[in-house]
């Protein structure tokens, strides 16, 4: 791990100094420039990472996975494109990682793989991290420095200064990343939260000093951008949840959270301690964090509150609390298999109380509408955000930003993590502190900025696709297969097969068709009567005068019988011939 050295920061401003005219333009050639790409993590919320380039040297900040959206079947996670750092990887100092969220850390163990350079983490997140490099088999090739708030690091011509910030999950970090083309202040994911679970408040005074400094570019959070006033203190749901416990004092209480929300997890677990109720963990995930942070200190865990699964059977339900993952309705998680009868330990009776201590993810309402009215129909009390304050948000909303625009004051602004509308929202925020529209960059995924000490300019662009993970293939499905699989999930598949002999090029069966997810065969007798009628056409006219011309013959049953089949039922399913030579 490169040596954590004092600081060597910009001269300040003089009092009253104007600055020199700011120019949108390209920076002239004997300006020092520095380059910022960005692989993800706009105009969507998810897969994280941003590449910053100077002269021969390119850090990256943080390396996010995104969760499928519901037309991408049988996908599991979605990646940044890595091939423009592949391309540059002797170029690559390092990885600094922010926070251990799934949005910022979930992709890299395939970029290592890939690109094995330093990762820098604070301790959490680097004990979470590890924990993915273990599973990946690369966790003894893999070098992770454990960095702290104030820490200085030199990445090649780089200085990167750790900050202190408030999220949802300890240890989180904003950047600032300095070279000598411009001074860029990144914040992170964050929120302000004066009353902290863990007593670390944000570091201001540490923002506030930078900008008196001088900030050339600011990068910031534009998640809650859209909402006014300022992001509640994590301790006001300590106040609904100790509400909700009393509303269901006879009961076994159920808490799905997400599974990285320590502090949420420890106010649940102080709770329970102090109403006599033993603690049960229900989801892989929740499980892996709830060891870590408690190996590390960063969840206090009382001796013996913590039972297995197995052992909820010998407490009464007013003695137990089940953490559980599962919030936003993930199909297989465990909040939802207990909402449809189908976990092997959890039976929902109605003794149960459930709180959904989360808000639904824009796109997943239905979903976690759906369980909590299977939760109702099994006859369980259900307490969620639109009735109790049992969840508030990581990020900072618009006062929090203005705030954070004002101490900073830089002369670039890029909003950053969010999809368009947040970005858009930011902008506006940044206008409204006295940054000239001119100044604000509204990037996407690919884009590359160059910016100077006077100038910006997005005026180029770096492969930034989506790459899909399905099972053990990395990028091995593109849009074609995941075309395909919709049409399977919506039309179904229709496989025709005939027997023909090469040589004299006859046909020795019938065409016999079958039906999956189309329509059932034996009720439509007659549309496949006339099927076989097209298929026999196409036969009769691709072997006339004894050619026997295979490829031609499958390519036009796949088509001919795709347009047949249309016409008649207004339906797109896959179609596959099946020719068989005897």
């Amino acid at each position: 791990m490169p040596k954590a050295k004092k600081e060597q920061r910009p001269a300040p401003r003089a009092a009253g100094a104007v600055s020199a005219p700011v120019k949108r333009g390209r920076p002239k050639k004997t300006e020092k420039q520095v380059k910022i790409s960005f692989l993800g993590g706009l105009n969507e919320i998810g897969k994280n990472m941003t590449v910053f380039e100077f002269e021969n040297d390119i850090i990256v900040l943080d390396c996010g996975l995104e969760f499928p959206d519901a037309d991408m079947p049988g996908v599991d996670i979605v990646l940044p494109d890595f091939t423009y750092l592949e391309r540059n990887a002797d170029k690559v100092r390092g990885v600094i990682i922010t926070h251990g969220h799934e949005d910022h850390i979930g992709g890299l163990s395939y970029f290592l793989k890939a690109v094995n350079v330093p990762v820098y983490a604070t301790r959490l997140t680097a004990g979470l991290i590890n924990g993915k490099l273990e599973e990946a088999g690369i966790a003894r090739s893999s070098v992770i420095n454990i960095i702290k708030p104030g820490d200085v690091l030199t990445l090649g011509a780089f200085t990167v200064e750790a900050i202190h910030v408030n999220h949802s999950i300890p240890d989180s970090i904003g950047v600032a990343i300095l070279c000598a083309a411009a001074t860029i202040v990144h914040t992170g994911d964050f929120k302000i939260d004066s009353t902290p679970i863990d007593g670390e408040v944000i570091d201001l005074s540490r923002f506030a000093e930078l900008g008196r400094r001088g900030v050339t570019c600011l990068m910031m959070d534009s998640t809650n951008a859209e909402r006014p006033g300022f992001t509640e203190s994590e301790r006001k749901v300590g106040g609904s949840l100790e509400t909700l416990f009393g509303l269901a004092a006879k009961k076994r209480v159920i808490v799905a959270t997400f599974a990285s929300n320590i502090h949420r997890v420890q106010q649940i677990i102080d709770l329970s301690e102090k109403l006599g109720r033993k603690v049960a963990l229900s989801g892989r995930s929740l499980e892996n964090v709830v060891t870590i942070a408690s190996e590390l200190g960063y969840l206090k865990v009382p001796q013996g509150i913590i039972i297995s699964l197995d052992e909820m059977r010998s407490y009464p339900d007013d003695r137990l609390t089940l953490i559980t993952t599962g919030s936003q309705g993930e199909p297989m998680s465990a909040l939802t298999r207990m909402a449809s009868a189908d976990h092997r330990k959890v039976h929902i009776t109605p003794n149960d109380a459930v709180i959904i201590s989360a808000t639904p993810i824009p796109g997943n309402e239905r979903t976690v509408g759906k369980v909590i009215d299977d939760l109702l129909k099994l006859g369980a009390e259900v307490y969620y955000s639109q009735m109790y304050d049992v969840h508030v948000s990581g990020h900072a909303r618009q006062e929090e930003l203005k705030l954070m625009l004002s101490l900073l004051n830089p002369t670039f602004f890029i909003p950053v993590h969010g999809e368009r509308k947040h970005l858009a929202a930011n902008a506006a925020l940044g206008e409204q502190t006295g940054i000239p529209a001119k100044n604000i960059i509204l990037a996407d995924n690919g884009t590359t900025v160059t910016l100077s000490k006077k100038a910006i300019r997005a005026d180029a662009s770096v492969p930034a696709g989506r790459v899909f993970v399905d099972g053990y293939g990395v990028g091995d499905v593109g849009n074609i297969i995941l075309r395909d699989r919709r049409r399977l999930s919506e039309y179904g598949l229709v496989a025709v097969s005939i027997a023909v002999d090469p040589v004299s090029a006859m046909i020795l069966s019938e065409p016999v068709f079958e039906s999956r997810g189309f329509v059932y065969v034996k009720d439509a007798e007659d549309l496949f009567s006339d099927a076989a009628e097209v298929v026999l056409e196409i036969f009769d006219k691709y072997t006339r005068g004894g050619r026997f011309d295979l490829p031609a013959i499958r390519s036009h049953i796949r088509d001919d019988l795709s347009r047949f089949l249309y016409e008649q039922t207004k339906r797109s399913p896959i179609v596959v011939p099946l020719i068989i030579e005897i």
